[in-house]
């Protein structure tokens, strides 16, 4: 099952009208118990995945589910429960038990819906739904080019993860008791391989993968691009080196560069303000980046990935800046960790059926540079080019930074060789101020997206 931003859940046309109605009447239901404030999300649909290797087929999954999560408030305490029965015992039931729930917990002075004057009056059509609906046969070709273009690539290529291809339909309703009902539509598509690279000179085998993913079924990659792909990033792991310990300058891929994103949204959500756990508290209006830095994150993108019209609590998304050329200009926030922190949501609130929500990003991204990826690796004399991170060693409250790596060496601006088993540390406050360098190669594979970004300099724990 899935939140309201559509991802994993999937639906039909046909049902919407049906899901509308039962969002409704739930939240009638609700105020018939007396009740001060209710919403209800309703989400169903359908997905198929196909997973090969070796071009024999190894899974198929098929699944089509139905939730519905009630969330109730009496006054300042509140509840929230679920189901996926809809009978119409049940969902008395659900109300019945719900109200009674709420009725015990402790007052929450922040708890409650938005305001009704904060509740989305339009919900555009945001192109985030195809109707394409790729039968099994037409996956598992798909899956099955992908692994083959792969292998065929280069005799090093000797086995293969598996390649997976899958689909997704969704639709979503919300109702609440200030009269909203608001609904949209999903889909999701997407294709991977992961071949194995078995080395000439006794250095074991190495594995990576590649990946096309979009809400159109046509604007997936070709099967064979993805498979050369796949097969060049596994390739360029083979006979990986040891470095010395040093100070370098290190360049992050646009995979990897992605995750340094995530920390600041994490550092940028309303909870951990809040709670005051990140490293970036106090820092509003401050400079934290370089002039030629600039993170957005924007849920009215035609077409991606992030995208929906309202969020988890019917409040409409929009175009946020959290840095705005260097300078920390904005916060994620969902209505309760707003009330918190004295601010208004900016419709970032997401959940799933019986969740309370929580706050998280839509379409996420670093503005891109002027610089070509080639350009910022000629710009490094010594340095280390990052393609994968392991481990989880970052803290949030001091931005302490400390992850395992491995890439190529890059040496006089030249990828030389490959590079495992190192370690990267700094310190996330300075890694964003020693941003250098950003790429011109934006392209959004998810809901979060950065180009390649060059950091002036960072601990390499080696040899």
């Amino acid at each position: 099952m899935a939140d309201e931003n559509g991802r994993g859940v999937t639906g039909m046309d046909t049902s919407r009208h049906n899901l509308n109605e039962v969002a409704a009447d739930l939240v009638a239901r609700a105020r018939a118990r007396g009740v001060t404030a209710a919403d209800v999300l309703v989400a169903e649909g359908e997905s198929t995945e196909v997973q090969v290797r070796l071009s024999e087929a190894d899974r198929l999954s098929r699944a089509r589910e139905k939730r519905l999560g009630l969330r109730v408030f009496f006054g300042k305490r509140s509840a929230t429960a679920s189901t996926s029965d809809f009978a119409g015992a049940s969902l008395e039931r659900l109300v019945d038990d719900t109200c009674d729930l709420a009725k015990a917990v402790a007052e929450d002075e922040t708890s409650g819906l938005p305001e009704e004057s904060a509740m989305a009056t339009d919900i555009p059509d945001l192109d985030l739904h195809d109707p394409a609906a790729p039968t099994v046969e037409d996956a598992m070709d798909r899956a099955r080019r992908a692994e083959r273009a792969a292998m065929d690539a280069d005799p090093r290529i000797t086995n293969s993860e598996g390649a997976e291809c899958a689909s997704a339909h969704g639709a979503v309703v919300l109702a609440n008791t200030h009269g909203f009902v608001g609904a949209h539509r999903s889909s999701h598509f997407s294709l991977a391989v992961t071949p194995v690279a078995e080395g000439a000179d006794g250095q074991g085998m190495q594995r990576d993968s590649w990946f096309t993913v979009s809400r159109k079924w046509r604007a997936l990659e070709t099967p064979e691009a993805v498979g050369a792909v796949a097969a060049a990033r596994t390739l360029r792991r083979l006979s990986a080196r040891k470095v010395k310990t040093r100070r370098v300058p290190v360049v992050f891929d646009p995979q990897i560069a992605e995750s340094l994103l995530g920390h600041l949204a994490g550092a940028v959500s309303g909870y951990a303000l809040y709670k005051g756990a990140s490293f970036l508290l106090g820092r509003l209006g401050q400079s934290i980046a370089p002039p030629h830095v600039s993170i957005e994150d924007n849920g009215r993108m035609a077409g991606r990935l992030g995208s929906r019209p309202f969020d988890g609590e019917g409040v409409p998304t929009r175009k946020t800046m959290i840095v705005d050329q260097g300078v920390l200009t904005g916060y994620l926030l969902d209505t309760y960790s707003g009330k918190k922190l004295g601010m208004a949501s900016t419709g970032n609130a997401a959940r799933g059926p019986g969740e309370t929500p929580s706050v998280s990003p839509t379409n996420l991204f670093l503005h891109p540079g002027g610089a070509s990826s080639d350009e910022i690796i000629r710009s490094v004399k010594e340095g280390l080019y990052v393609t994968d991170l392991i481990g989880f060693g970052v803290n949030p409250v001091t931005g302490d930074y400390s992850r395992g790596a491995s890439g190529m060496w890059i040496d006089h601006g030249e990828l030389a060789y490959p590079v495992q088993e190192v370690t990267i540390a700094g310190n996330l406050k300075q890694m964003f101020r020693d941003i250098e360098m950003i790429g011109n190669d934006l392209e959004f594979r998810g809901s979060v997206a950065s180009p390649t970004v060059k950091i002036r300099e960072m601990m390499l724990g080696g040899q």
